[in-house]
């Protein structure tokens, strides 16, 4: 996959940002009670047609009224509640249901719903068609609300495109070396310093357990490290699971658990999402991304149930089960970037299925040491519509993953608390940092809703370019 700047033409052309163009169709929220209000101001002939056709607010659908030519007037679109929606795909449904057209909100909006409004709308218009001849794509535009800023609907639009983009695009065409080309212009652009250490390197250089996972592939295994901002400014690092293809290893999935494991590089989309948007809007932020790209791939030389490898951190690990690999390239990847003592180090991993049984796909599992983050992290997501879910970094689990013979098994005894056990290994692996957050996400949308068609999903970006924002600003 070559990197190109990212196009995001489609889903900003859907914003108009021009204050002179006046050729819009109103579009006007309406609840039970403002719709009274509505209707008592409006012509005969729009009172006449809304009691024609049974408007009801609760099935939130537009209703089209025509002029006396029969040319689309106005719209009304019914709201549940009294509230205005602050949830951006409110908005994406909204944008769906409407005729090709250019429209204006009439409403009064306050500046965060308005933000959320231009959000969804533009999200609307996602579609990864990149191998498809023909697209489907129709534009409608919204005219945007006064107050919003384009530079930061840009910045996110535009993490969210690259965190969906990166998912969707299958192995062939984004293994690790193509993960790391993308990662090495991206940095390029923002003109952060760059550097990677690959195949044998690895070894030499301390970084063996992402060697062990990666070596049987013919994509040789690579530690991608950009760093961004001024020295004095404090520390965020982001940490991304770069597993561009997981087979399983020796202990290989089943075909239907091994289909969709183009996506197990979810980690590291969102890693490089996040660090855009943080670079977009230049963020007083010392910012340092650190992505282990691998294959999990089966060969003569694959590391092997049983064996056990030294950490960068000095800690044997007993491989339990070659399936849980993502560990195993994080607990390096964490103890390198601890090194450094973060104000704040994050790391983002597609990395166990407990959490999903747990949580389902839609809710992130949230683990950290630090129960002021985790609130805010919380907060954030329920107001952004971008929501997670604290987990206990649950102490005496930690007796599941011990190892008769080395110093910690890669997987906990017995497959009960996998996201915990998975969550209480990478820790033994943070402790210099001064805030460590861990997220457990799935990075999919399984079924197709407006603003978040099936395949690659952004979670929990939003809310924690919030947070670092609030954090740092």
């Amino acid at each position: 996959m070559l990197y190109k700047k990212v196009e995001l033409s489609s889903l900003i052309k859907a914003i108009d940002f021009k204050k002179n163009n006046t050729n819009y169709i109103p579009l006007t929220l309406v609840s039970e009670s403002s719709l009274r209000e509505w209707e008592k101001a409006a012509s005969k002939f729009h009172q006449e047609w809304l009691k024609s056709h049974n408007f009801d607010c609760q099935k939130e659908t537009p209703l089209i009224l025509p002029n006396e030519k029969g040319e689309i007037s106005k719209i009304l679109y019914g709201l549940k509640d009294k509230n205005i929606p602050t949830n951006p795909y409110f908005y994406s449904k909204l944008a769906s249901q409407l005729p090709i057209g250019r429209y204006e909100i009439t409403n009064s909006l306050s500046k965060n719903i308005a933000f959320q409004v231009i959000l969804g709308w533009g999200l609307s218009h996602y579609q990864f068609d990149k191998y498809k001849k023909n697209s489907s794509l129709t534009l409608k535009t919204l005219k945007a609300p006064k107050g919003v800023e384009k530079s930061k609907l840009g910045a996110i639009l535009k993490a969210i495109k690259i965190i969906r983009d990166l998912i969707n695009t299958p192995t062939n065409d984004l293994g690790p070396k193509e993960l790391s080309n993308f990662s090495r212009a991206l940095a390029k652009e923002n003109k952060a310093s760059f550097k990677e250490i690959i195949g044998e390197d690895l070894l030499k250089k301390g970084f063996p357990t992402i060697h062990a996972v990666g070596r049987a592939s013919i994509e040789k295994p690579r530690l991608i490290d950009f760093t961004w901002g001024k020295k004095s400014a404090p520390k965020v690092t982001l940490v991304g699971k770069g597993v561009c293809f997981d087979t399983g290893g020796l202990g290989i999935k089943p075909s239907g658990g091994m289909r969709w494991m183009k996506k197990d590089m979810g980690g590291a989309a969102h890693a490089l999402g996040l660090a855009s948007a943080i670079m977009d809007l230049n963020l007083p932020i010392r910012l340092r991304v650190i992505i282990p790209a691998v294959e999990n791939s089966i060969s003569s030389n694959s590391f092997r149930p049983g064996d056990i490898i030294k950490s960068r951190k000095g800690i044997n690990i007993e491989v339990g089960h070659t399936d849980a690999e993502g560990r195993l390239i994080l607990c390096d990847t964490l103890a390198l970037a601890d090194e450094e003592s973060p104000d704040l180090l994050i790391d983002f991993a597609t990395l166990t299925g407990a959490a999903r049984v747990a949580l389902g796909p839609d809710l992130p599992a949230l683990f950290t040491n630090d129960d002021e983050c985790a609130n805010n992290l919380v907060n954030l997501g329920a107001e952004y519509s971008d929501p997670m879910w604290r987990m206990p970094l649950w102490q005496p689990y930690n007796d599941d993953i011990k190892s008769s013979i080395a110093d910690i098994n890669n997987i906990g005894e017995g497959g009960l608390g996998g996201a915990i056990t998975a969550a209480l290994f990478l820790e033994r692996f943070v402790k210099n940092a001064n805030v460590w957050a861990h997220l457990d996400l799935f990075g999919w949308s399984n079924k197709a809703i407006p603003g978040r068609p099936r395949g690659g999903e952004a979670q929990t970006v939003r809310s924690i370019l919030s947070f670092i924002e609030n954090r740092y600003c």
